[in-house]
């Protein structure tokens, strides 16, 4: 527990660190090619150009992190009175609020993957919506399977 508490609140720096180094390669590669200039249209299209695919690079990184905090912050308001986990420790009281916290969540994390990845296909960051993918369903997976006082 102590070390999603820790996640949550370092995540917040991380991420946000992240996202500036993001804009700032962003702004740095605006002057070189986004799009090869040779090939197939849909080559050109689907592969992106070594500038753009740096930037990709760091979206996704960017998007790991707040995913790492976004489920850690799960974690850590859910272990107050909702899961029961025996790695999470004495939940505390139960508050009856919190029986749709769980189903909440779960759809949280799935529909948050589906626009973020979505979003990223239409950006063309493949990098970025395979990390999406690759995250954030099992996450929700992962906090489903948690032992609650309602269930």
């Amino acid at each position: 527990m102590f070390f999603f508490g820790l996640v949550f609140m370092a995540g917040w720096a991380a991420a946000l660190a992240a996202l500036v180094y993001a804009v700032v390669t962003l702004v740095r590669a605006r002057s070189q090619d986004w799009t090869r200039r040779r090939g197939h249209p849909a080559v050109r299209l689907l592969v992106p150009a070594p500038a753009y695919r740096r930037f990709d690079v760091t979206l996704a990184v960017t998007a790991l992190l707040a995913d790492l905090w976004l489920v850690s912050a799960v974690i850590v308001f859910g272990a107050d009175g909702v899961f029961t986990e025996d790695w999470i420790g004495y939940p505390g009281m139960i508050d009856p609020t919190g029986q749709g916290y769980q189903a909440g969540v779960e759809s949280m994390l799935r529909t948050t993957a589906w626009w973020t990845s979505g979003i990223a296909v239409l950006a063309r960051c493949w990098i970025t919506a395979g990390v999406q993918l690759c995250v954030l369903p099992p996450a929700a997976w992962w906090i489903g399977s948690f032992d609650t006082y309602y269930t």
